[in-house]
């Protein structure tokens, strides 16, 4: 449920309570006035009319003086009857005066009660009469008054109420509608600046209204997007300027490397003659001076992914050609179990094929185990290539980490085991060509690298 469907609930419940207590209260006490009124007014108006018959004689009155008597009592919008000497005369319906009436009647007490009669609610009143002297006659009246006017009267006061709750419940839902449109405004924008801010637009504001609460709220998100923006912009300033160091020294070295890499190829050519620990020496600076090169060419390649300037060249190339050259040139060949079927071509950059399939294939023949395979085949529209080993697979510590730069399973093994940049390349160059790289391990045991490429290219 929304915030602002909660607020307009909570006012309208808190209306629904207020106009159905101000209203019903109001009501009831209207109708109870309303109702003893008139009751009050016809008991008075009938007590005057037996007023009016006084002096009753002492001796019994015959049934042409209670007729007499019923016909006075009576008036245009009611009947009465009169009991007594056994008979009852007049034109009023016995049946409409009660049992509990007729009790309090004669008990000498004068009794009204409301009765249902003729599809209308009426006020039967009853009484006796007394004779000179204050004695009972015996005699008893009763006189039968709409109440109908009343009861229309009573029934528009209801209809009001609801019609005033009514009106009442919809100012109040619109008022609530104002009210949530106005507390909700600035939860909306902060939530927009929170959005923006998640999706790395770090200027995003709120603009702070008031000195209440979501006031303070404003300025606290404010406070800490400046704060975050301050924090982000030097850790993008460190991070520029280590991708320069990296970059501006791997150029650096680049020249002396071509020169030690020169002198290297010829002392390398002249280990035979060499004696003992000059020739150890000499084949142990050739291949830590390889090693070097290696890793001067793989950080000045991670710093153009990280530019922005690495870009492809692609080209239709036959597949199967183009891994059977990369492992052919690597030494790879003879380790490695290659099922590469012809035909399949695809338009990609073939020397950025050759270093995914290269560091692939030598990453499992350092750290897996023989036999070795490479696997290509297509899937739809991609090109799939499995490079597989049968070793000890990777750990599940090591799997969310395979990729990262300059991480290595083993932090005890040397330099000469790799940089840790192998893999994290291969997985560029896979993105840069609109691909996938994923690490698993096989059921049977073993690591298992699939490349996915799209065989038009990016």
């Amino acid at each position: 449920m929304t915030l602002r469907l909660r607020l307009l609930l909570a006012f309208a419940l808190l209306t629904v309570v207020t106009a159905v207590s101000v209203a019903g209260a109001g009501y009831v006490r209207a109708r109870d006035a309303v109702v003893q009124r008139a009751q009050d007014n016809a008991v008075i108006e009938t007590t005057n009319r037996v007023e009016q018959l006084y002096p009753l004689p002492a001796r019994p009155l015959d049934t042409a003086s209670l007729e007499r008597i019923a016909g006075r009592l009576s008036s245009r919008e009611g009947t009465a009857m009169v009991v007594g000497n056994g008979v009852s005369v007049g034109g009023m319906d016995p049946s409409v005066v009660t049992p509990e009436l007729r009790a309090l009647v004669s008990s000498g007490y004068v009794g009204w009660q409301r009765v249902p009669y003729a599809g209308s609610v009426w006020l039967v009143i009853g009484m006796q009469l007394r004779v000179s002297g204050g004695g009972a006659s015996g005699i008893e009246v009763y006189a039968l008054r709409p109440f109908t006017s009343e009861v229309a009267f009573v029934g528009e006061l209801a209809r009001n109420a609801w019609l005033i709750g009514s009106v009442v419940l919809l100012f109040a839902l619109g008022l609530g509608f104002l009210a949530a449109r106005g507390v909700l405004r600035p939860v909306r924008e902060l939530q927009l600046a929170a959005w923006k801010l998640g999706q790395g637009d770090l200027s995003a504001r709120v603009e702070v209204r008031g000195r209440d609460e979501l006031a303070s709220v404003a300025e606290t998100f404010n406070s800490t997007a400046s704060s975050l923006e301050h924090h982000v912009g030097e850790l993008r300033r460190l991070e520029a300027d280590a991708r320069r160091f990296v970059a501006d020294v791997s150029h650096e070295l680049r020249t002396p490397l071509a020169a030690m890499t020169a002198v290297t190829d010829v002392l390398d050519a002249e280990t035979a003659s060499l004696p003992g620990v000059a020739g150890q020496a000499a084949r142990l600076v050739n291949r830590e001076t390889v090693n070097l090169t290696r890793l001067v060419d793989d950080l000045i390649e991670v710093t153009r992914f990280d530019s922005g300037t690495a870009a492809l060249a692609p080209d239709d190339v036959d597949v199967a050609e183009v891994v059977r050259a990369t492992l052919r040139m690597r030494g790879f060949s003879a380790d490695v179990t290659a099922s590469l079927p012809a035909g399949v071509r695809a338009r990609l950059d073939p020397r950025r094929l050759d270093v995914i399939v290269a560091n692939l294939v030598g990453n499992a023949l350092r750290h897996g185990a023989p036999p070795v395979s490479v696997g290509l085949s297509v899937d739809g529209e991609s090109l799939v290539i499995e490079v597989a080993d049968a070793g000890p697979g990777l750990s599940p510590e090591v799997l969310p980490h395979v990729f990262a730069r300059f991480y290595k399973a083993d932090s005890a093994r040397g330099r000469s085991e790799g940089s840790g940049l192998g893999l994290a390349i291969a997985w560029e160059n896979a993105r840069l060509h609109g691909g996938t790289l994923v690490a698993a391990n096989r059921p049977g045991g073993g690591a298992v690298f699939t490349l996915r490429l799209p065989l038009g290219g990016e």
